[in-house]
């Protein structure tokens, strides 16, 4: 499996390509993206746990990840109603532009243009996501936003699909995939990673993963 990622130059979003031949894992990663494969466009809901996914050989898939809660604003659609979902595009928004992939960024600047998404929303949903990454807890980020944590829960699973607490705890589970298999110790990259010890770590790895740490170090596996 290969896969590359770059910045669009006319969204600046983040484009990816996957060639892949066989079985591998597509590992949780908390985005939505716009997927182009076996020439239809698909949208791919958060995934909760990872999805084990067999490619023919030569199989191509080209994407573009959105930004942080900007998918179901332009969708329409709650992301938790697309959990563990991919959904064709034209099943969600009508009239949607013939496309390729080279055209990917064209048709999200024209989902763009026709939801017009409220600036209030992007800039919360980037907060939460930054928060998340960084392990804020629910209560002080409630506080930060000014919502009560049910009404945060809620947000968060229109914008993301999960709660944030399941959203951190894929943030972390991420930063530890990226430090296993860049070699790192296991017991190093669960302190790097934030964890309160490599139990912890392994619990977490396996919950989202659905394999141990060790495993994961050269399991062929991607996000999305």
């Amino acid at each position: 499996m290969v896969y590359s990622a770059r910045r669009g130059a006319v969204t600046g979003a983040v484009l990816w390509e996957v060639r892949a031949a066989g079985e591998h894992r597509v590992l949780p990663d908390g985005a939505l993206d716009l997927m182009w494969h076996e020439g239809r466009l698909t949208v791919a809901g958060p995934d909760a746990t990872a999805t084990s996914v067999r490619a023919e050989p030569g199989s191509r898939t080209f994407g573009l990840r959105f930004p942080p809660g900007v998918a179901p604003l332009l969708l329409g659609v709650p992301a938790g109603d697309l959990v563990n979902r991919r959904v064709a595009l034209a099943d969600l928004v009508t009239g949607t532009p013939g496309a390729g992939p080279d055209l990917l960024e064209h048709v999200y600047v024209d989902l763009w243009r026709r939801a017009d998404p409220d600036p209030g929303l992007i800039r919360l949903a980037a907060l939460l996501d930054r928060g998340a990454r960084r392990g804020v807890p629910v209560a002080r980020l409630a506080g930060m936003v000014g919502l009560t944590e049910r009404s945060l829960r809620r947000t968060s699973r229109d914008l993301f699909g999960y709660g944030l607490k399941t959203l951190s705890g894929i943030r972390r589970f991420q930063r530890a995939h990226e430090l296993v298999q860049g070699g790192a110790a296991l017991a190093a990259a669960a302190a790097e990673a934030g964890y309160a010890d490599q139990a912890h770590m392994t619990r977490e790895i396996t919950r989202f993963a659905g394999i141990t740490p060790g495993r994961l170090r050269t399991a062929s596996t991607r996000s999305p």
